[in-house]
């Protein structure tokens, strides 16, 4: 009887309003269905870091709506919804800015409810009042306008003559939002200059409100038309007719930010260290060219474990690797006291921080943050108590020291061959590997080719290397028109073997210090896409 029960259970839809493109402007419950939804029926008008939240399991589904160029019909997609609902999924009905804002989410609506299938709407924030706010005009102002009105740029064609009141919409509303416009500028602002609007009206038409490549254009009523052809504006935009767009010098804030206009690709999963790009303006697009996962065994830690307090040193070279580290103690019983009384270091200051988490101090931070570095700081050890300092340069600078490296399972073996060659004895194994992820990068390439990064940006050579293998074969001439910024000189090294350029890279091999360069490029020689 249960059995029966579950293979008759039908799914739910959720239709859900991603916003206008600004990833931060979609609401926290649209990204909580679009995570746990087995299926998600997406459009073109989205910010693609939107589909990252998207399960890997779950079945994608193009419906590629845009400029009336659509991938699927309407009755396409209502089928599609009543379908996978029918056979139990839980679906996500994805559109960019709100369902029911000239989405075309009642139509969807309605078909659900004429099967009898459960569903939900999320809305979403609508470019009608997004892309102006983006823009510095408010829709409405105590002092200029106590109403608006947002209009379709065209009509249904199926429709017996227009459902809109021009003659009372163009002198009856303080201000007047126009979507999907472009195509049909001329007619509408025909109809409101014949309806009684003035031609010396201000009007604003912003393209790609909220995206880095958000560009305004200001003109009057009557010569917006020829404004826009002079400036190739062309769809997505949306036009704002009103006193109120005389606010935008005083008002606009987006396109101030020194970052503005700068889309940097991050190529790790998103982690601290990115926030003030975002805060000045930036849009930080993430593609991970490598996912971490635990190592392939856990013998080779396992069995150091064993001997932890014979060891003189623990050496920790990432936070990734404090965390893998002290989750294999916990799952096997064990805590910090079999560590002895051995000293921890730390590469880095985001390592030292993890390591301080777990209350433990930290002897040494290496100016240097990668494996020279470390040379540096344990060949300049003090002397040991009884050590004749006349002999010290006779003998192997760390004679008779052990050292525990956990790290990641393919790493550079610059300083453990040196700790052999000092004397020193190390022990080295994997606490985690990097992996290459499936994720196709058909999105970011298209991104790409439209020149629509500007920065990107690589941790390791790992990254650089997956990356490329990712993209495919046209991934060097891609990158040939974008900035390059590395963490340091290994990663520069492996970037400049492939025949490329590397723009960025600090002094310090920290994502702070790599964040800190990215911002000073941008605003001295970088160049903003628009």
């Amino acid at each position: 009887m249960l059995k029966s029960k579950v293979m008759d259970k039908k799914g739910k839809v959720y239709l859900v309003g991603a916003g206008p493109g600004d990833i931060g402007l979609m609401t926290v419950k649209g990204l909580k269905c679009l995570k746990r939804a087995d299926v998600v029926v997406y459009d073109y008008h989205l910010n693609a870091q939107v589909l990252n939240y998207i399960r890997q399991d779950a079945e994608f589904i193009y419906a590629g709506k845009r400029g009336g160029h659509h991938t699927m019909s309407q009755e396409d997609i209502n089928a599609i919804l009543v379908d996978r609902a029918k056979k139990g999924k839980t679906v996500c009905r994805l559109k960019g800015g709100d369902p029911f804002v000239f989405g075309r989410g009642g139509e969807e609506a309605c078909a659900l409810a004429g099967e009898g299938l459960e569903f939900e709407v999320v809305p979403g924030v609508s470019s009608s009042i997004a892309a102006p706010a983006y823009a510095g005009i408010p829709l409405t102002h105590r002092k200029i306008s106590s109403s608006f009105a947002v209009i379709p740029g065209y009509e249904d064609i199926t429709k017996e003559g227009s459902s809109i009141a021009w003659e009372k919409l163009a002198t009856g509303v303080g201000t007047l939002v126009f979507l999907m416009a472009v195509k049909n500028m001329e007619v509408l602002i025909g109809k409101l200059i014949s309806n009684g609007k003035s031609p010396e009206t201000p009007v604003a038409v912003i393209r790609w409100g909220t995206r880095p490549e958000q560009r305004t254009i200001v003109s009057t009523l009557g010569e917006v038309a020829g404004v826009m052809k002079e400036n190739q504006i062309k769809p997505p935009a949306v036009m704002v007719v009103g006193d109120v767009v005389r606010l935008r010098e005083k008002l606009k804030w987006y396109e101030k930010k020194p970052l503005f206009g700068q889309r940097v690709l991050l190529t790790r999963q998103h982690s601290s260290g990115f926030e003030m790009l975002e805060d000045m303006g930036a849009e930080v697009m993430e593609f991970p060219a490598f996912e971490i996962v635990p190592p392939a065994s856990w013998q080779p830690l396992d069995e150091t474990l064993g001997k932890a307090g014979s060891y003189d040193w623990v050496i920790f070279t990432s936070a990734k690797g404090v965390k893998f580290f002290f989750e294999r103690l916990r799952e096997l019983g064990m805590d910090i006291r079999c560590l002895g009384g051995a000293k921890i270091c730390a590469v880095g200051p985001k390592t030292a921080e993890a390591v301080q988490s777990f209350c433990l101090k930290v002897d040494m931070v290496p100016e240097e943050f990668r494996a020279e570095g470390l040379i540096k700081s344990f060949a300049g050890l003090k002397d040991r108590p009884g050590e004749n300092k006349k002999d010290k340069k006779d003998k192997k600078t760390l004679e008779g020291m052990r050292f525990l490296l956990p790290r990641a399972q393919e790493a550079r073996e610059v300083f453990p061959e040196k700790v052999r060659e000092l004397g020193g004895h190390i022990d080295v194994p994997p606490v985690y590997r990097a992996i290459k992820p499936e994720a196709s990068g058909k999105r970011l390439k298209r991104f790409m080719k439209e020149g629509k990064i500007t920065v990107a940006t690589f941790t390791s050579g790992a990254t650089f290397t997956n990356f490329l293998e990712m993209i495919g074969d046209e991934a060097k001439d891609l990158l040939k028109g974008v900035a390059i910024a590395v963490i340091g000189p290994v990663t520069a090294k492996k970037v400049k073997e492939a025949g490329l350029a590397v723009d960025i890279m600090p002094a310090t091999a920290t994502m702070e210090a790599l964040e800190q360069a990215i911002i000073e490029w941008a605003i001295n020689s970088g160049t903003k896409n628009k």
